[in-house]
């Protein structure tokens, strides 16, 4: 079957992209490679992909494309599901004998409610769904295809779970798709080097944070890892194919996740000679991080979340504010940036522990922070927790225009002081005379840095008076 993958057309600058974690439009710009999908495009020999918000592709151009395909992949996610299935009516106004099928997290839970949204949708491919599509392409009876749900006559039917794959090394390179189908000048994260090129070196995470999406509704909370050689071998091949590449960045969950592998992953990696950056836990010890470092690691990305360790411990972290001062510490003495997450709103949130985040984070002084709103998604503890204690105040996590806004609120602190605590967070930490001085420096002394930072500091000003709106717009 001629099989097309979608990243949808959506809200503008909305990265909730096959592999962003982070489903809302962002501070600034921000667009993932939709590496998900690419890999089931690298399955088969007769698909495109096209990623449409990278593109900046409308409605039109999508359905242009789409008449002439037979099967039609597109992800989506819990916050544009709406969006997603008028498109994919659309799409079957103008194909309607293509199969579309849907994929992502939130289908992944809610195949039944999401076949029911329109008839539109044929099939959902449930968790990883490389090759769930792959047989369906075969031609293979849908009772037979694990891991999938489906319409027939009126009826819809559930197979039963596939497993996880296990043999990452059988899967093909996504770097292989990026050159066939994508522009990798597309694709930018602000604390990234430009271009870059994503991959993944493994899937699922063993962590147990009750407010992640991914592990508990996707990936699995089993690290299954690629071999070193494997990953090398797809290293040296995005050098070939995109020579102006200044940085390969890690997107597992948790890349330090196994450090004995991350030090094996490492020391292969040592011999190429590049700079990259991945993913880390707050605890990672001095050998992993120097290991890293002396291989060519830049820059970590480190879910801090929050500086309250009751906070840390209602999301079952496990990991301790002194751990990740001491983290912090080795990373600054070994000379890694730091780009740190944090999240507002977790269970139990008040004034005075976002107060005691703000703090913390100043205190850490690392590179650069995102702060996000806790959103609860179906199929993660913290939904359940939040539905069991009435703590989930509105269904929807965006508003019409993809901004993400605050759901949940508790006894001692509303949703919407939750939402304006955000804006608070970025100035205490961005507006510090440490950090101002950090920025002026390489203003003056680099001029590709001068003109990023110019045009980043311009649209953070916008975000700040956009989140304004949306209170004015009473969203809440």
């Amino acid at each position: 079957m001629k099989t097309l993958f979608l990243n949808p057309p959506s809200f503008e600058d909305f990265d909730g992209g096959a592999g962003s974690r982070y489903q809302a439009t962002r501070e600034v710009t921000s667009f993932w490679y939709p590496t998900w999908l690419c890999y089931p495009a690298g399955l088969l020999k007769e698909s495109r992909l096209v990623d449409a918000p990278a593109e900046h592709y409308g409605i039109d151009k999508v359905l242009s494309i789409a008449k002439d395909f037979e099967l039609i992949v597109i992800y989506t996610s819990t916050p544009s599901i709406n969006n997603d299935v008028s498109i994919a009516q659309n799409i079957k106004d103008v194909n309607k004998n293509a199969k579309i099928t849907f994929v992502g997290p939130h289908p992944s839970v809610m195949a039944e409610e999401t076949l029911k949204a329109s008839s539109a949708i044929d099939i959902v491919a449930r968790r990883e769904f490389d090759l769930s599509i792959m047989e369906i392409t075969q031609g293979k009876e849908l009772s037979e295809i694990g891991g999938i749900s489906y319409r027939k006559n009126g009826y819809i039917f559930h197979t039963r779970d596939r497993e996880f794959i296990e043999d990452l090394d059988s899967l093909p390179f996504v770097v292989n798709i990026y050159k066939r189908d994508l522009n990798i000048n597309n694709y930018q994260i602000p604390y990234l080097l430009k271009p870059y090129v994503s991959i993944y070196t493994g899937r699922g995470c063993p962590g147990k944070c009750t407010f992640c999406l991914w592990p508990q509704t996707f990936s699995g909370n089993h690290y299954r890892v690629r071999s070193a050689d494997n990953v090398i071998s797809e290293v040296k091949l995005a050098l070939e194919l995109f020579p102006e590449v200044k940085e390969i960045f890690f997107d597992d969950d948790t890349f330090t996740a196994n450090k004995k592998r991350a030090r094996e992953l490492s020391r292969s990696l040592k011999k190429l000679n590049i700079t990259w950056s991945t993913t880390s836990r707050a605890n990672t010890d001095y050998e992993t991080l120097k290991t890293m470092k002396d291989a060519g690691l830049r820059l970590l990305v480190v879910g801090y979340e929050s500086g309250n360790q009751e906070i840390l411990n209602n999301i079952k972290k496990g990991i301790t504010l002194d751990e990740a001062r001491e983290f912090t510490k080795r990373c600054k003495d070994l000379g890694i940036m730091i780009h740190g997450a944090f999240v507002l709103g977790l269970p139990e949130e008040t004034p005075a522990t976002i107060n005691d985040s703000i703090k913390f984070a100043c205190d850490l002084d690392v590179d650069t922070i995102q702060v996000s709103l806790a959103s609860p998604y179906p199929g993660t503890k913290l939904y359940d927790l939040c539905i069991e204690n009435n703590y989930l105040v509105q269904e929807h996590m965006v508003n019409e225009r993809g901004w993400q806004t605050c759901a949940v609120q508790y006894p001692g602190i509303s949703n919407v002081e939750i939402f304006k605590s955000v804006e608070k967070f970025y100035k205490k930490f961005y507006y510090r005379p440490k950090f101002i001085l950090r920025i002026m420096k390489k203003i003056m002394f680099n001029g590709e840095e001068r003109r990023r930072i110019m045009q980043e500091g311009a649209e953070f000003k916008e975000f700040i008076a956009k989140r304004k709106k949306v209170l004015e717009e009473s969203v809440f």
